[in-house]
């Protein structure tokens, strides 16, 4: 991070620290893919606010069900349209709800290695025909990125065949990568990115992106223990400094 983006960080945290009576441990359920931003943003909240923060990742199904179940949270991070439905139904609350960030799929090769074509829909689908393994998320474990990327392969009409090859991830991308390899790697960008040894090829082509589903958005559940603290914390990822850090991370930054 720049000094020019910590000295903003540091303003926005230290006001809103200021505004919160006292330290609190700040408990959040965030989808994975949200993992390499906030692990770096989450010292400077801490720093600045004196509040603490406790994040668990999973799959952006998984928090779903944990939200669902009433589970302990105090912020949760999945994308707009489930955030935004929660709110109606009561469970979050509608007035902290913000979007953080918007994504989409992509896809990633090892350092060095020629990029597969994705320039058009046909260029891609020869692309992962040719292509001796793939790897993506397993959507059995309610990933988004493998749900959509799953559904591409149906549209496309060539699931039978890349699924032959496939590696299904469990994890992150970085978390694969630990133990094995790919000669693709489908993802969101800011897995890849976030991922030594893998660099970005190129994103799915538009027509087959679903934006909404890869927009995410955080709300403060209505059951929340530290729901202030909570709220500090959405405004502090919607300000202008986090934005820096979510962008350099591989997604655009959302607005409150």
């Amino acid at each position: 991070m720049t000094p020019r983006a910590l000295a903003g960080l540091a303003v926005v945290a230290g006001c809103l620290g200021a505004a919160v009576a006292g330290a609190a441990e700040v408990k959040v359920l965030s989808a994975a893919v949200l993992k390499p931003a906030l692990n770096e943003l989450a010292p400077e909240f801490e720093r600045a606010s004196g509040h603490t923060l406790a994040i668990s990742y999973e799959s952006a199904g998984i928090v779903r069900k944990h939200v669902e179940a009433g589970d302990a949270a105090d912020v949760v991070i999945i994308q707009r349209p489930v955030v935004e439905m929660l709110a109606k139904q009561g469970t979050i609350v509608a007035r902290s709800v913000a979007t953080l960030a918007r994504s989409g799929v992509a896809l990633g090769v090892p350092a060095g290695r020629p990029k597969p074509d994705v320039s058009s829909v046909e260029a891609l689908k020869r692309s992962l025909l040719a292509e001796k393994s793939i790897a993506y998320p397993d959507p059995g474990l309610g990933h988004a990125s493998g749900i959509h990327f799953r559904g591409v392969l149906d549209r496309l009409g060539i699931r039978r065949e890349v699924d032959a090859k496939a590696k299904l991830m469990k994890g992150t991308v970085a978390e694969f990568a630990a133990h094995d390899s790919a000669d693709v790697i489908v993802s969101q960008p800011m897995e890849i990115l976030a991922t030594p040894g893998y660099e970005l090829a190129g994103w799915l082509p538009e027509e087959l992106q679903e934006r909404a589903r890869f927009t995410w958005s955080a709300g403060v559940p209505a059951a929340a223990k530290a729901a202030d603290a909570g709220e500090a914390l959405i405004r502090f990822l919607v300000s202008p400094a986090a934005a820096q850090v979510i962008k350099r991370r591989g997604m655009e930054p959302g607005e409150r």
